[in-house]
């Protein structure tokens, strides 16, 4: 008599995520003549999902390093009128990256209005 021995076939689903969380840097952005002016903090928070095949390898996976720094060259080069138009520029840089699949991002002027801790906009995006 042979004894079968069934393999574990159980599977998986992965999706895998990239969290970069309260990045604020000092930008030039708003419609008022007082904020063309002078820079103001303003929060960045990102969710990014990512192909949920890469591997976990330095040449395959998405560096949240890169994305704070296009974040950071994006922000520095010019005034954005509106967090709509920020927001705009941000994912479209960020989709440069084929192995990016979704991007939330949620961008808040943190000192702008005295009543409130920040006030700002979320958007989601995701490549269909």
């Amino acid at each position: 008599m042979k004894i079968l021995k069934f393999k574990n076939k159980q599977k998986f689903k992965y999706r895998k995520k990239i969290i970069i969380t309260d990045l604020i840097l000092l930008i030039s952005v708003g419609i008022h003549q007082f904020e063309k002016q002078k820079k103001q903090r303003v929060r960045f928070n990102l969710e990014i999902t990512t192909d949920s095949n890469l591997k976990a390898d330095l040449k395959e996976i998405v560096n949240y390093e890169k994305i704070i720094l296009d974040i950071k060259k994006l922000t520095g080069k010019k005034h954005f009128e509106l967090l709509e138009n920020l927001s705009e520029s941000i994912l479209d840089e960020i989709f440069k990256n084929k192995k990016i699949k979704k991007i939330k991002l949620k961008i808040e002027k943190i000192d702008i209005i005295k009543e409130t801790n920040a006030v700002g906009i979320e958007v989601v995006k995701a490549k269909v």
